[in-house]
């Protein structure tokens, strides 16, 4: 499967958003996916995942998730400095901004002569965006990986809304875990699904993989579970296509 990819600079209120666009070459229209980053925003092995997913049959788009700061344009390094920088970029951004910023990418998608539906998946601090991005009627169905804050609101600079708002979402969600993941245990794990059912979300699918640590799909590192990720991937990609 031959991909085309492209950097585009979308307009957003804040400002254009970097953002890398990848899609399968010479298909027709195909479904539209925002995808999230982890806090180290547009990493080679984040690129890896979204052109996978690409290759699947989708027009994937990666936006930096802070785009508008210092952060704008940079690729952080997996190792103490890349993650406070990281963690300093989530801090300095509201929720409100990200939300800005997920519609301008959405508004993209959506204006695209070669999308069709639309969908949303995203890694830790961007799978807690993914689940925000749910909350657009536009998205069709949404795909959240290892998702962190959403049983206590922790996003960026203020404390976030999401869990009330689980009741706005209309599409299809699918959440996955691992169960070695310290940012997200069992029991903020089952404050998540409790609220999730709660709001009328009981069609929603969660998994929990066995010996999945947190950050299993990065594909650089010891927390690295191939199996596990090609699981990830495949369900991900069923779920999307509504199998």
């Amino acid at each position: 499967m031959k991909l085309r990819e492209e950097e585009l600079h979308i307009p957003a209120p804040a400002g254009p958003i970097r953002t890398i666009v990848i899609r399968p070459v010479g298909s027709g229209p195909l479904p539209g996916v925002v995808l999230y980053t982890d806090i180290f925003q547009l990493t080679e092995s984040t690129l890896r995942t979204a052109r996978r997913l690409a290759s699947s049959g989708f027009v994937v788009a990666v936006p930096e998730i802070y785009p508008h700061g210092e952060l704008g344009g940079v690729v952080l390094e997996f190792d103490d400095e890349g993650k406070q920088r990281g963690l300093a970029g989530a801090a300095a951004t509201t929720t409100a901004r990200f939300d800005e910023d997920r519609i301008a990418v959405l508004d993209h998608l959506e204006n695209r002569d070669d999308t069709t539906t639309l969908l949303a998946t995203g890694f830790c601090l961007g799978g807690h965006l993914a689940f925000r991005a749910a909350f657009d009627p536009r998205v069709a169905a949404t795909v959240c990986f290892y998702p962190t804050g959403l049983h206590n609101g922790a996003l960026g600079a203020d404390t976030a809304d999401s869990l009330q708002r689980a009741a706005d979402i209309h599409g299809r969600l699918l959440v996955i875990f691992g169960s070695q993941d310290p940012h997200v245990p069992a029991d903020a794990r089952l404050q998540t699904i409790a609220a999730l059912y709660g709001a009328g979300l009981t069609d929603t699918e969660f998994h929990v993989y066995a010996g999945g640590e947190h950050a299993f799909m990065r594909d650089i590192g010891a927390r690295h579970d191939p199996e596990l990720t090609d699981l990830a991937l495949t369900e991900a990609v069923s779920f999307f296509t509504a199998r």
